[in-house]
């Protein structure tokens, strides 16, 4: 269970903060609102009313003790960058933020963010789906449990044998594995993997989190 910031609870924000709890993560939630914060006092982890262009603030929140901080402030442009600022001086390294206008993208790229999302293009459920499995590339899901995902193999993972990783968990389904320009539907019991082979697995959300430690 790894701990996370939602900071903004509007309708982008409260989807991020839901859905990482119903992930079994630890979620604070923080929003200036209080309707905002009311609608999700019980629905996650920690929800606060709480000024986060305060940087006093944040700390006192222990911000700085989260694996990652979503940064969903929806019209205050302003607000935005001095939470992230704020975040950095604090030395939280991953960062995601919501971007509202191309200006606004502008100036979060040059404060090297780890994300800048776009709610049109990433939805909430997306961004928690991608904290909670970073090894995964892109997901599409079948239904509520079934997920197809895109796994890139790192250098942990060279030369080390397929079939071994897949009987820690026989009911992930391996539906092919791409090499450079090469594409295996079937590979022997020898196949070992090569460092940026791409992997594209089938299973339930529960097989695949069991499974997800390997990739990590």
């Amino acid at each position: 269970m790894a701990q996370f910031a939602v900071i903004g609870l509007g309708s982008f924000g409260a989807t991020v903060a839901l859905e990482l709890t119903q992930l079994k993560h630890d979620v604070i939630g923080i929003d200036t609102i209080k309707r905002n914060v009311e609608n999700l006092a019980d629905r996650i982890t920690h929800a606060v009313i709480a000024d986060a262009t305060d940087e006093h603030v944040l700390e006192e929140l222990n911000i700085q003790n989260c694996d990652a901080v979503v940064v969903a402030i929806g019209e205050d442009i302003e607000a935005s960058i001095l939470c992230v600022l704020n975040l950095k001086n604090l030395g939280v390294e991953k960062i995601l933020v919501k971007a509202k206008t191309k200006a606004h993208h502008t100036i979060l790229s040059h404060l090297n963010v780890s994300k800048i999302i776009h709610p049109e293009e990433d939805m909430g459920v997306r961004v928690a789906q991608a904290l909670n499995y970073p090894m995964v590339s892109r997901y599409m899901a079948l239904d509520d449990d079934h997920y197809i995902v895109k796994v890139p193999v790192n250098e942990k993972l060279n030369n080390v044998n397929l079939s071994g990783i897949l009987k820690q968990e026989p009911n992930i389904k391996l539906l092919l594995l791409k090499r450079d320009q090469q594409i295996f539907y079937d590979t022997d019991p020898n196949f070992t993997l090569k460092t940026d082979d791409v992997l594209i697995l089938e299973g339930s959300l529960s097989h695949l989190r069991k499974l997800s430690g390997c990739f990590a």
